[in-house]
């Protein structure tokens, strides 16, 4: 099952937060140049021949500016039309003015943001006033008819307050997307905020319990993936595929990185858009050949896993980057992964194997009881959407 085609353009790293667990952020960063844009274009045309969705990334994409979008999107949308672009933009909304939301309506271009809470919460870890300047950027985007979707980062402190944060999505009405906070590679105490893999598997199986509480009440989009993954024997996210050649990254300079969590990295540079590589090209670099002896050491060392076809070790990123670019291991938060998965795995079979809940109906004919809403619960509730 191939995975689809990902470009993520970062027009700088720059960003106006002062996330305190953050890694990726760079105030130096240089702002990307429309002349850079029209080679990302360029190069698109004939590398691959797949349909692409085009996601701005960052730092902080809308520092780029109106004016940046204005041509950047037409140029994109009408070079690369036969590849039937669609675009998507993760951003903390501070800088959306209406102008620019009416510039990303028209090519209908959905809003992923960061809020990791209730305000107290949210601000104690990303800085006082994050959550009520996002929520200003949020009132601006719906008022536009754009669609914005939230990501809660849980830190070693947040995860403490995982009941208040829950309560909070329920009950704004919000689909909640988690992350686990990473080490910073930027800072001093690279684990002050991290959260640890044990700690976000006990998440991970506590959210589970609280999704299946309030299924039609709210949306885990992590649950919804993890049931997936179990249920098509393969990765729906990027952190559970071999994502290597299928997502890439682009610099503000241009420079072509394997994903959005390496740019800046000099060493992950695999090439440039103004020199037109093709993936054979791409191929001969020291960053790609990293990413694909990773996948061989997955293959090697989690052979006997039950999880590895829609688990694939996990986020590449997690596990090298932190050790200088050496395959020591897998992604450390394997644990939490096997954790979940374990879990999710033991339910479904007890949910389509087992007997606790079975009862005997009419002519010795098996019926069963009225349940609890279990996985079958979750999968059936996707496929009617």
């Amino acid at each position: 099952m191939k995975s689809p085609f990902h470009i993520m353009i970062i027009p700088t790293l720059g960003c106006p937060s002062k996330c305190h667990y953050c890694w990726s952020s760079d105030e130096g960063s240089p702002k990307m140049s429309i002349e850079t844009v029209r080679a990302v274009t360029d190069w698109l045309k004939d590398y691959r021949s797949d349909q692409v969705t085009i996601t701005f990334h960052g730092g902080e994409p809308l520092l780029a500016g109106a004016n940046f979008y204005r041509q950047a999107l037409p140029i994109l949308s009408e070079g690369l039309a036969h590849l039937a672009p669609t675009f998507a933009l993760q951003s903390n909304l501070w800088r959306l003015t209406p102008e620019m939301a009416r510039i990303f309506a028209e090519y209908h271009i959905p809003i992923g943001s960061s809020i990791d809470g209730p305000e107290e919460i949210n601000d104690l870890q990303r800085g006082k006033g994050y959550f009520e300047k996002t929520m200003r950027g949020y009132e601006i985007a719906t008022e536009n008819g754009l669609e914005v979707r939230f990501i809660c980062t849980f830190t070693c402190r947040s995860v403490e307050h995982k009941e208040e944060i829950f309560n909070f999505f329920l009950q704004s009405g919000f689909p909640l997307k988690l992350h686990p906070a990473l080490p910073s590679l930027r800072s001093e105490d690279p684990k002050e905020w991290a959260l640890e893999p044990e700690a976000y598997g006990e998440l991970l199986v506590y959210l589970l319990d609280k999704y299946l509480e309030n299924l039609g009440k709210v949306e885990i989009m992590n649950i919804n993936d993890l049931c997936k993954c179990i249920f098509t024997r393969h990765g729906t996210v990027c952190t559970f595929v071999d994502c290597m050649g299928n997502t890439l990254a682009i610099g503000p300079d241009g420079s072509i990185y394997p994903c959005y969590r390496f740019v800046g990295m000099p060493e992950y540079i695999m090439g440039n858009v103004y020199d037109r590589p093709t993936a054979e090209d791409l191929a001969r670099s020291d960053a790609w050949k990293l990413m694909h002896a990773f996948k061989d050491y997955v293959d090697r060392e989690c052979g006997e896993c039950p999880h590895i076809k829609y688990c694939r070790g996990g986020c590449p990123y997690n596990a090298i980057a932190p050790t200088n670019g050496e395959i020591r291991g897998v992604d450390p938060h394997c644990i939490a992964y096997k954790r979940i998965f374990d879990e999710i795995t033991d339910r479904l079979n007890n949910e389509m194997y087992g007997s606790p809940d079975m009862e005997m109906g009419g002519f010795g004919s098996r019926s069963r009881r009225k349940a609890k809403p279990g996985i079958m619960s979750i999968l059936q509730a996707m496929a009617t959407k």
